[in-house]
């Protein structure tokens, strides 16, 4: 938990953040028509969360899952997938919704290659009934502020060109995105970290904390409420039985 003080000026720096564009590009919400929340809840998943990441992708309709990994990914290759997920290089974000149901996921994959370190991809994945809400593009942007803090400087994102709403993402974000048949190369140039970006991320970790912490505990009164009504009714159907 970061000191008070720090809080303070975290939140100075991110309000700053929030109310003026990027530098040398227009903001989200002046590229889009679909406006969206300027904050959205985006909490880093560790490998404590493995099995929540393959449910997730389990829920993948084929269409989606066609278009997420490029093939037709059945139920084994999608748990593979996530078994092989490397939390000490990569970063892996997520959206939950209330029940704490996992809507919404973003993989950063950081280069290994020692003339690409400066490099990472972009992956990612909504459930159809989170969509149309901008969560993609949230994490899109999540992702690169991320990037930049760790000095990355070139964020790709590779996808099927049938994959309308991944570049509509990149190109909203003002990626070059090359078409080459059926798949297509997105690439977006970033600028260095800045004293902002470092203070943004740090707020909206924070921020994203609280809310599934809230939501958790929200969850586990609905929970004992509901076990207590289920205690409740079995009660009053066995007085029922006993009385007749």
């Amino acid at each position: 938990m970061i000191a008070t003080k720090d809080w303070l000026k975290a939140s100075w720096y991110i309000s700053k953040a929030m109310l003026r564009p990027a530098a040398g590009r227009p903001s989200v919400e002046s590229r889009s028509s679909n406006a969206h929340p300027v904050m959205v809840p985006i909490r880093a998943l560790g490998p404590s969360y493995r099995e929540r990441i393959t449910q997730h992708l389990l829920q993948l309709e084929p269409a989606d899952r066609y278009l997420r990994f490029g093939y037709a990914a059945n139920d084994e290759q999608i748990r593979r997938y996530a078994e092989q997920l490397d939390f000490n290089r990569d970063e892996i974000f997520g959206i939950y919704n209330r029940r704490l149901e996992l809507i919404a996921m973003a993989h950063l994959a950081f280069s290994e290659h020692p003339e690409h370190k400066h490099c990472a991809e972009f992956g990612v994945s909504v459930l159809k009934q989170a969509r149309g809400r901008g969560f993609g593009a949230r994490l899109f942007e999540r992702a690169v502020m991320h990037a930049r803090n760790e000095g990355v400087n070139m964020v790709f994102i590779h996808a099927l060109s049938e994959n309308t709403a991944m570049l509509k993402i990149a190109r909203g974000a003002g990626a070059t995105v090359r078409r080459d048949g059926s798949e297509s190369e997105a690439y977006l140039q970033i600028a260095p970290a800045s004293l902002d970006t470092r203070m943004a991320e740090i707020v909206e970790q924070q921020f994203a904390e609280v809310d599934y912490q809230i939501k958790k505990q929200a969850k586990q009164f609905w929970d004992f409420l509901a076990g207590v009504q289920e205690v409740r009714s079995g009660v009053q159907h066995a007085r029922h039985q006993s009385a007749e």
